[in-house]
């Protein structure tokens, strides 16, 4: 199985993980409607046969659903997970001791007693500081409770104070959760990536596939049975999908030769930057199953900058 390695620590884990905003969670990614417990039980075991064994959560996700899913779906296979959630700071939970507690949380509901990753979910600094973060983090490494420290969603001046805080504890700051894909390359523009590579932090692509934009699924005749955010996004209409024709013939042209689907291009596209790892989602085995044909191979250089240019 292709692996890479979290930031400068050591820890290995898949090339590819698995997203599970979507798992329980009803106010965004409809789910109880368009999928279900069942569902998502097959993608976690279609990931885990396919190899793939990295799941990304948060807390709030379904307000804890997807850990309680994970933890439910991790003591049913015999295979080593590894997950990764996130903590996000709320306005009501402002001191050190909140972190602490809503990791306890985290571990429970994913029945175990340590997890991968564990990551600050957004730097609302009027709340805590990013040295307080870091710190209790820090401690939480030593404790055993999580093998690495993340964030998610920080500026590269953000990303770099986090670094520089763990570094004064001994620890790396292992990853950093962004959006990225062949429709959002905004880290590239704002100097993320390019901090990210300086300091050896691995970059979490997360809707790596543009909320499906890049599968090849979405038409004008499909966009009327439209669900949850994608009916917020105007890419997801008649006019957003005719800019994208160019990028879209390209990728349906690089499946023929490759024999993968589009969503398979745009994944491997990300791998190939290297250091970087997309985290699809996925609400069913047969997606879980396609994401993971992203995997095993690889496009040439001139086929990397091809789709850059198609999607600029």
């Amino acid at each position: 199985m292709q692996t890479i390695k979290l930031g400068s620590n050591g820890l290995t884990v898949t090339a590819l993980g698995v997203g599970t905003w979507a798992w329980g969670d009803t106010l965004f990614w409809a789910y109880g409607k368009d999928f279900g417990a069942k569902d998502v039980e097959g993608a976690f075991q279609a990931s885990v046969d396919a190899g793939v064994t990295f799941f990304d959560t948060a807390e709030v996700y379904g307000l804890g659903e997807s850990e309680r899913l994970i933890g439910k779906f991790s003591k049913q296979t015999s295979q080593p997970i590894q997950i990764a959630t996130k903590y996000f700071p709320l306005p009501w939970r402002w001191s050190r001791a909140s972190i602490v507690d809503a990791l306890t949380s985290s571990l429970e509901r994913l029945q175990t007693s340590q997890i991968s990753l564990y990551q600050i979910h957004w730097p609302l600094e009027f709340i805590l500081k990013t040295k307080d973060f870091m710190e209790v983090l820090a401690d939480e490494v030593k404790k055993g409770r999580i093998q690495a420290v993340g964030v998610s969603n920080y500026s590269a001046e953000q990303m770099t104070l986090a670094h520089q805080y763990l570094s004064e504890k001994g620890i790396s700051l292992a990853v950093n959760q962004v959006p990225y894909s062949l429709l959002n390359k905004q880290i590239e523009q704002n100097g993320v990536l390019a901090k990210s590579q300086q300091l050896g932090v691995t970059i979490l692509a997360y809707s790596p596939l543009a909320q499906g934009l890049l599968t090849g699924k979405y038409t004008p005749e499909t966009l009327k049975n439209l669900q949850g955010a994608r009916r917020l996004d105007a890419r997801f209409s008649p006019q957003g999908l005719q800019k994208l024709e160019s990028l879209f013939s390209t990728l349906k042209d690089l499946s023929e030769n490759y024999d993968k689907t589009p969503a398979q291009i745009s994944l491997n596209w990300l791998i190939s930057q290297g250091n970087v790892i997309p985290i699809p989602g996925a609400k069913n085995a047969n997606q879980a199953t396609q994401n993971a044909g992203a995997l095993g191979w690889s496009l040439t250089q001139e086929e990397v900058e091809l789709l850059r240019q198609k999607s600029n």
